[in-house]
């Protein structure tokens, strides 16, 4: 059996950043418990994942019968629901079990927990009081839940596509510069090919530089989850836009990942939280608590989904401002080739373009 301390532990598994619910109301008992598994017993992630999915049925039939004690017992139970679903990934990273399966298991039952405990609180408040409202907030959850990990996904999904295209650029313009022969320049003289040259290696510094940080930056953040940093893929720092419109957003920044919590403060994560384990809690006092948490809680998540919209079109204008400048600069490196060898870079394969 092996013996993981529960610094080993934490070092390991702890993301650089997370969820503020996670860090603080789940972390600091589930680091405990994934450490007691992995030492103790046999228990691996997958089977941990369908216990999730259980556990969330259990929770789900006491939100059906819709009264107070079964709310509490519902809620309680979400709660717990969600703390195993957290230890899955992380006894996972510690042991060196992670899988592809495993993974598709996590996303899909997480999706269809939501599904089924949407339906079964706010059907068995309808159940109770007759109010439509209930119908339509078990669409709203479903909802706003599919449009955060979707959401999420594709964002995902643009933004490597985006570092990946401003790597290949990187490498396209350091073709040509090596090809290029620089010849003195004269008092007096234009601008030849040294000072075009010169605008190009600019260019290709302020890039280097870029992806250098950001690729340090991330390479730190997969060394502390357990992971093997990713060197194949540079990483690029594509929130300058936003930066540069919001100067504060970088303090605010530094000061929540010092305490290792991500800025997207409503996520998925805290939208499930309200809506399953607050509201039913609240709600034995009060039934029209669960439609103003819901409310309340899906504005907050939209707001944020919003706000990460807008940041991936500025993070859009950043891309295309970086790769037109490398593609100017690279023009001005071969204008003058084109009128010496009258050749254009179609014509001359040993000319690289970016498109």
């Amino acid at each position: 059996m092996p013996s993981f301390t529960l610094d080993e532990v934490r070092n390991r598994v702890c993301r650089e950043r997370d969820s503020w619910w996670t860090v603080w109301a789940v972390d600091p008992i589930a680091l405990r418990l994934v450490r007691l598994i992995a030492n103790r017993t046999s228990i691996t992630p997958n089977q941990l994942t369908v216990t999730v999915l259980l556990l969330g049925l259990c929770a789900a039939a006491c939100f059906a019968l819709g009264e107070g004690p079964f709310l509490v017992a519902g809620a309680v139970l979400y709660y717990v629901c969600f703390l195993v679903d957290c230890m899955d990934g992380k006894l996972a990273r510690l042991t060196d079990r992670e899988s592809l399966f495993g993974s598709w298991m996590d996303y899909i039952f997480d999706r269809f927990r939501v599904l089924v405990c949407a339906i079964a609180l706010m059907g068995g408040q309808y159940v109770l009081t007759g109010r439509d409202v209930f119908v339509w907030l078990a669409l709203a959850v479903v909802f706003c839940d599919m449009l955060r990990y979707l959401n999420a996904l594709q964002v995902y999904k643009m933004r490597r596509e985006m570092r990946s295209h401003l790597a290949g650029a990187l490498e396209r313009a350091r073709a040509t510069l090596s090809m290029l022969e620089p010849e003195p320049v004269r008092a007096g003289q234009p601008m030849s090919d040294t000072g075009e040259q010169a605008v190009l290696k600019h260019g290709i510094s302020v890039l280097e530089q870029i992806l250098r940080s950001q690729a340090e930056r991330e390479s730190r953040a997969d060394r502390a989850a357990g992971k093997q940093p990713d060197v194949r893929l540079p990483r690029v720092d594509l929130h300058q836009g936003f930066r540069d419109r919001f100067p504060w957003y970088q303090r605010f920044w530094e000061f929540m990942r010092a305490r290792r919590v991500r800025t997207h403060l409503v996520s998925g994560i805290e939208f499930q939280i309200a809506v399953f384990v607050l509201a039913p809690l609240v709600a034995v006092f009060s039934l029209s608590a669960v439609v103003w948490i819901t409310v309340v809680a899906g504005v907050l998540l939209l707001a944020f989904e919003i706000l990460i919209v807008y940041k991936l079109w500025l993070s859009t204008l950043d891309f295309f401002r970086v790769v037109d400048g490398i593609e100017s600069a690279l023009s001005l490196t071969r204008e003058p080739d084109e009128e010496a060898g009258g050749q254009t870079p179609a014509e001359n394969p040993s000319q690289t373009t970016l498109r």
